[in-house]
């Protein structure tokens, strides 16, 4: 019997790189383990990976990027990052113990230092994803007015697309009211909110403008970006404040007429439609609605808030998560553009739902505290 011919040791023929890029594409967008063990292979898989292309790609297949984390300051007041994925990772928060987070977009979040004397207050702006951090000098005239106010941070370069936008320029826009009324308040009706925006191209923050309106609390600071120049907050008491990141002016925006609005605790967060329009998302009795507003009526006067019907959360949350009782009645604790998605508390977790495909998600066993959500894919880093 003839012995068999021996085995050949040369190495396989390498695959074409246009089908190591479709296979690379497959993998699940919201597993980054299952990437990064990926790009380690071999230097060409890894070369696919840090490709502009292949991000381009990834999210043209999978849509928006999915949610890999949050950060939440409610224990001792410091920030904690929590990852939502199968495969556990960590980020390093900034260690401190005295910084209130404010809020985070475009791969940054952004924290108010607390405790500190007066004149010594920071905004800390974190690149999570680089670790980088930029320290932002408040000016004495905000020093006493940020405690009780607003913040946000925004990608500042030019034409960008938010997927890969670390180390660029970036803006924060800050929201406060007017420092009289914390020693005397003549007329709660009728005070002066203010903004500024700080710049990091030039180093340097705006004159702040004010609008007169019924004094603002900002407690639990949320805010969205609608396009690439408006900027909405959303107050305690439900009033929207809109800011142009272009022309620095400051508008009040009114609610939608929420129906008997002091008879029950609310839980409300400003959103954006699929169209990247302003929304208003309520969940009430075991319901979530969606409020929109088209930009103009037909007879050319501001357009009213409009109510879609609810969507029955116990259709989409697993059984035990709800319960009748109303201090029980789930909590909208925040919303990540990027994904679309927003997080539900609930009496057996946290949640994130989806709102393109109504998919419900448990991310963590706990929902007794209000996260900071981040949102981003580490591919980009």
């Amino acid at each position: 019997m003839a012995a068999p011919p021996p085995r050949s040791r040369d190495s396989p023929p390498a695959l074409p790189d246009e089908f190591v890029e479709e296979i690379l594409l497959r993998l699940p967008p919201g597993e980054p383990a299952c990437v990064l063990r990926a790009s380690l292979v071999c230097k060409s898989w890894g070369s696919a990976v840090s490709n502009p292309r292949f991000r381009l790609r990834l999210q043209e297949l999978h849509g928006a990027p999915p949610v890999l984390g949050f950060l939440h300051g409610w224990k001792e007041h410091t920030p904690h990052f929590i990852p939502t994925t199968a495969s556990a990772f960590s980020l390093a928060a900034p260690d401190c113990r005295s910084w209130r987070a404010l809020d985070s977009r475009h791969g940054r979040a952004l924290f108010l230092s607390e405790g500190q004397p007066q004149g010594a207050q920071v905004l800390l702006v974190w690149e999570p994803i680089t670790g980088d951090e930029q320290r932002v000098p408040v000016p004495a005239a905000l020093q006493t007015d940020l405690s009780a106010g607003a913040g946000a941070v925004v990608c500042a370069a030019d034409g960008c697309d938010h997927i890969d936008c670390h180390g660029g320029p970036f803006r924060v826009v800050v929201v406060f009211a007017d420092p009289v009324i914390f020693n005397f308040i003549p007329d709660e009706e009728n005070v002066a909110m203010w903004a500024c925006m700080y710049s990091s191209k030039t180093g340097t923050w705006d004159k702040p403008i004010s609008v007169h309106t019924t004094l603002l609390h900002f407690n639990h600071c949320y805010s969205v970006v609608v396009g690439r120049s408006l900027l909405y907050f959303l107050s305690n008491e439900y009033m929207i404040l809109e800011y142009d990141l272009d022309g620095c002016g400051l508008t009040l925006v009114d609610p939608p007429n929420f129906p008997s609005a002091y008879d029950t605790i609310r839980s409300i967060r400003l959103i954006l439609s699929e169209e990247g329009e302003l929304r208003v998302a309520e969940v009430l009795k075991l319901r979530l609605y969606l409020w929109s507003r088209p930009r103009e009526a037909s007879d050319g006067r501001e357009a009213l808030w409009v109510q879609s019907r609810g969507i029955h959360l116990n259709k989409l949350l697993p059984i035990g998560a709800l319960a009748t009782a109303n201090e029980n009645d789930p909590d909208l604790l925040d919303y990540a553009e990027a994904a679309n998605a927003i997080f539900v508390g609930t009496i057996n977790g946290l949640f994130t739902i989806e709102l393109q495909s109504k998919r419900a998600t448990k991310v963590y066993k706990d929902g007794n505290f209000y996260p900071l959500i981040f949102s981003c894919q580490l591919l980009h880093s």
